[in-house]
């Protein structure tokens, strides 16, 4: 199966950044560790900091892959643009945010790409990601 992992912007500062919200762990170390244990699986992974970018890379993908896993940070709250297209693409997306947006500031809580996607998952952390593609490979295996 094939899976990628999107994310948006600030996430390539995951370690660094507000480590009381978002932990230690940089999403390269991360990423290492989730490849490690599905070997049997191909786990690519994108970044940016810019919306076009990331809509262009879930245009490439999405009708290459099995499965996307997005998190699109901030954008998640503004882009009808990114949502447009994660409805444009065949394979499935889940959302992921590592920390909790339903406990956050109020402008967070507004998640305009959940709609588009089959499922979103908040507030667990990077595991988020691991339960992002242990759903991804179950649906592929259902059907």
């Amino acid at each position: 199966m094939e899976v990628i992992i999107i994310n948006g912007p600030n996430l390539n500062l995951l370690g660094k950044r507000e480590t009381d919200i978002y932990g230690k762990i940089g999403f390269d170390d991360f990423l290492q560790q989730l490849r490690d244990e599905n070997k049997a699986h191909h786990i690519t992974y994108f970044q940016s900091n810019i919306e076009g970018e990331l809509i262009n890379k879930i245009q490439e993908m999405g009708f290459k892959c099995d499965g996307i896993i997005l998190n699109s940070a901030g954008y998640s709250h503004t882009s009808v643009a990114i949502a447009d297209a994660i409805r444009a693409v065949k394979a499935p997306v889940v959302e992921v945010h590592i920390s909790n947006v339903f406990s956050r500031e109020n402008y967070r809580q507004t998640l305009l790409t959940a709609s588009a996607c089959v499922g979103s998952i908040s507030g667990l952390g990077l595991y988020g990601y691991k339960l992002a593609l242990d759903f991804l490979l179950h649906q592929k295996s259902s059907e």
